[in-house]
């Protein structure tokens, strides 16, 4: 193993415990449609996710080559603008699990990275092709290709079930689910575990520990796969519950609709190197299947909220991590009031997740989409909408009143003239 010093451990430890929260607050991209419409029992579910997770992670190292050479110019980096990067990346991944909203961690990631890059090194330290084309436009892209996949894709599926009978329809499609929720699982680990091997390269290229340009070692490979499957395998249920009940309410035949879909794309970008938000891939998808049933409906109070933490997501991160940085650069003194901060939210965060515990027993209990309350438009046409006069009412009341009339016998047809 490389040379390791006292700062440079406190960044891969920092790098590997957003690894962990990054595993936890994305369960729901794999897991939470099979767990809404009863596919697979919770446990079995996140214990299934978790185990791909970790053989994902072994898969490729493209995302991670994107990540440690790509994004920022390794030169002038220093170990202590990575712990910044993860400071900001693991307060913006607490908080949004705390409401149960389904953001990036991807995007909490680079937005850190860019921040304290940009505090530490000026503006010329950040690759700004690279943000636009590997960053920007996956992440308009995702949730739009997914989405319209997905909603294709259910049409279809709905189309082809029509043939057999619904009881062996559903059953079918419970079985793909479980399948397609295990490569979205192993598309997540060649992807997002991919990220905290780059980090933790890059901090070790900064720290001198490694030559500029290296691949991810293999200790690195494996205790990225580790951290991401550990946090997998704890559930992250609050935003399983809004994943799989809070947007929509989804069906077997959707739900492996938006399985595959969005299995589909986050493979693709891996391939490709593309730092692609399995978040905003999965949820598009999750959407996308919504519409793709007849009679299907979006929770678009839910899905607002949501869009609006994901274009926070990389202002937020990158302005803690700004912070951060110019908090360290007083020396030991600064990164030792860095690193208490970061410790004391997280503990404070955890304790007011207590207060409302969301679990494996309860992560599905949400009111239903089809009765959210009526919107402003609703709300208003309602308010000027005439009322039924008196005599209406009591022509109403009259019918009501009023026997149906008994069938009548058939009689003899008449005679012809």
């Amino acid at each position: 193993m490389e040379h390791i010093t006292l700062l440079l451990g406190i960044v891969i430890i920092t790098a590997l415990v957003f690894d962990f929260t990054n595993g936890f607050h994305d369960t729901a991209n794999a897991m939470a449609t099979t767990i809404s419409t009863g596919a697979l029992k919770p446990k079995t579910a996140v214990a299934m996710s978790a185990v791909l997770n970790l053989v994902g992670a072994f898969m490729s190292v493209e995302v991670a080559k994107t990540i440690s050479k790509g994004l920022v110019n390794e030169e002038g980096i220093q170990p202590e603008v990575i712990f910044a990067a993860l400071v900001g990346a693991i307060l913006w991944n607490l908080v949004t699990w705390l409401v149960g909203l389904p953001s990036s961690s991807s995007h909490a990631l680079m937005g850190g990275l860019i921040g304290a890059a940009v505090a530490s090194a000026g503006i010329g330290a950040v690759n700004g092709d690279v943000i636009v084309t590997k960053v920007l436009i996956p992440a308009v892209a995702a949730p739009i290709v997914a989405g319209v996949a997905s909603m294709l894709a259910a049409r279809v599926t709905y189309k082809l079930g029509s043939r057999v009978g619904e009881k062996t329809s559903t059953k079918g499609y419970r079985a793909g689910q479980i399948a397609s929720a295990g490569l979205v699982s192993l598309a997540h680990g060649t992807n997002d575990a991919q990220k905290t091997m780059g980090i933790i390269t890059l901090a070790l290229v900064a720290g001198g520990a490694l030559h500029s340009g290296a691949n991810p070692p293999v200790w690195v490979i494996v205790s990225a796969g580790t951290a991401i499957a550990l946090g997998t395998y704890l559930g992250g249920w609050r935003i399983i519950r809004t994943m799989g009940k809070g947007l929509t309410d989804l069906q077997p035949q959707q739900g492996f609709a938006a399985q595959t879909s969005a299995a589909s794309v986050i493979l693709a970008s891996s391939s490709l190197g593309f730092s692609l938000s399995t978040t905003h891939a999965c949820s598009g998808a999750v959407m996308g299947a919504g519409l793709g049933r007849k009679g299907g409906v979006v929770r678009w109070s839910t899905a607002t909220r949501m869009f609006v933490a994901w274009g926070l997501t990389l202002p937020a991160a990158a302005l803690v991590s700004a912070l951060a940085e110019m908090v360290m650069r007083t020396g030991d003194v600064g990164v030792a009031a860095v690193t208490l901060f970061l410790v004391g939210s997280c503990v404070a965060i955890w304790l007011i997740s207590r207060r409302k515990v969301v679990d494996h027993s309860n992560v599905n209990d949400v009111q239903p989409v089809d009765v959210e309350a009526p919107g402003v438009v609703t709300t208003a046409m309602a308010a000027v909408t005439v009322p039924p006069t008196a005599a209406a009412v009591a022509g109403e009341d009259l019918k009501a009143t009023i026997p149906a009339p008994a069938p009548s016998t058939p009689t003899a047809p008449a005679a012809t003239v």
